[in-house]
């Protein structure tokens, strides 16, 4: 059960319980009405996106690379969840290219997907250019984060990434998310 959910069913239940205590006595003595069941709406799966969104039309070279996320995140049996932090990793990184090495351009080593570094450990830098690979490696960094689950997408990302602009995630949650949804059973 996730915490959010936990949280709605203990409030509701919560509230359910005030209202007996409270509205008990006075209700003994009211005239019974013709009680119809209500719908309670309870919101489970992903937080709503926080903040402005961003988005960007993909060309085929940046689709293939959301198919490849999906496919390493699949491969790794986590849940869609894991694919939307990915992919609006990326979209923030490297707005799901595949980048080589910049030249002057270049943020020190960064390369791929996700922009990681040979000098941080990501691996080499075939490795950190072949999609799969990165993927595999950012959702390894993810699941080594406590809670990452029910975390803010740009919290989750920013654990992962250390980035200079740890906020800058958040933008791209909605997109992600679209994309999941779109190619998670293609």
């Amino acid at each position: 059960m996730t915490t959010i959910f936990r949280k709605s069913v203990l409030s509701v239940a919560g509230l359910a319980f005030a209202g007996g205590v409270f509205a008990g006595p006075i209700a003994a003595h009211a005239t019974p009405v013709d009680a119809k069941p209500v719908a309670v709406a309870v919101q489970t799966g992903a937080p709503k996106p926080q903040g402005e969104q961003s988005h960007i039309d993909l060309n085929g070279e940046q689709t293939a690379n959301v198919k490849a996320i999906i496919a390493a995140t699949k491969k790794a049996g986590l849940p869609e969840r894991a694919a939307v932090i990915s992919i609006a990793t990326s979209l923030q990184e490297s707005k799901l290219e595949n980048l080589g090495h910049l030249g002057d351009a270049n943020d020190h080593d960064s390369l791929g997907l996700f922009q990681q570094r040979p000098s941080s450990g990501w691996g080499t830098p075939e490795q950190i250019t072949d999609p799969a690979y990165s993927t595999t490696a950012f959702l390894k960094g993810l699941t080594q984060v406590d809670g990452w689950q029910d975390m803010a997408l740009t919290d989750a990302a920013q654990t992962v990434q250390v980035s200079a602009y740890p906020d800058a995630y958040a933008q791209w949650e909605q997109q992600a998310t679209d994309l999941v949804g779109q190619h998670w059973n293609s």
